[in-house]
C-alpha cells in the first residue's frame, strides 16, 4: 500500500492536482495491463550516479543526465510508502526498475519522495510528459517517465534512441 502526501504551494495545488492525477493515470495503465512486457522500454544503466542527489539541482541534473529538459521546480512532491509485500500489480514497474538497476525491493517498508518534472523535450514532441524519481535519503532508487494521455506510457529513465 502507497501512502501519498503532497506539499504544494498554494499557487502551485492545480498543477500539483495535475501531476498527481497524472500519476495515478500512469500507475492505472501499468496495473491494467494495457502495455505489455514487450511494450516497456528497456534501459541501459544509469549515466549518473544515483547517490548524493540531495538538492532540486541535483534532481534536475540528474535527470538531464539522460538527455531530458525538465521543468526547473518539481511538479509535485509526493511522500509514499514502499510497500512490505508486493502483490502482482507491481510486476511491470518493478522489471522496468530492474533493467535500470534499480532494486526496489530493498526498501519495503521505507518511506521515499517522489519528486515529478514535467519534460519539455520528449522526442515526439507530446505534452503531458512527466519524469519521476523516487529517491531515499539522498539516493535515487528508481525513476520513469510516463505519460497519462490516451494509449499512455511508462518507459524508462533513458531517452527513447
Amino acid at each position: 500500500m502507497f501512502i501519498w502526501t503532497a506539499k504544494l504551494r498554494r499557487g502551485r495545488l492545480a498543477a500539483g492536482a495535475a501531476a498527481l492525477l497524472l500519476a495515478l493515470c500512469g500507475a492505472a495503465v501499468l496495473t491494467s495491463g494495457v502495455l505489455s512486457a514487450g511494450e516497456v522500454d528497456a534501459v541501459s544503466p544509469a549515466p549518473a550516479s544515483p547517490k548524493g542527489v540531495k538538492t532540486n539541482e541535483d534532481r534536475v541534473a540528474y535527470l538531464e543526465s539522460y538527455g531530458w529538459t525538465v521543468s526547473p521546480e518539481p511538479l509535485s512532491v509526493e511522500e509514499l510508502l514502499i510497500p512490505e509485500e508486493f502483490d502482482e500489480t507491481y510486476t511491470q514497474y518493478l522489471d522496468l526498475q530492474a533493467q535500470q538497476g534499480f532494486d526496489l525491493t530493498q526498501y519495503r517498508g521505507k518511506r521515499v519522495k517522489r519528486y515529478a518534472y514535467a519534460v519539455t523535450n520528449y522526442p515526439s514532441g507530446e505534452s503531458g510528459v512527466e519524469a519521476g524519481l523516487l529517491l531515499y535519503k539522498n539516493t535515487v532508487v528508481a525513476g520513469e517517465v510516463l505519460s497519462a494521455s490516451l494509449g499512455g506510457f511508462i518507459q524508462g529513465l533513458a531517452m527513447p534512441g
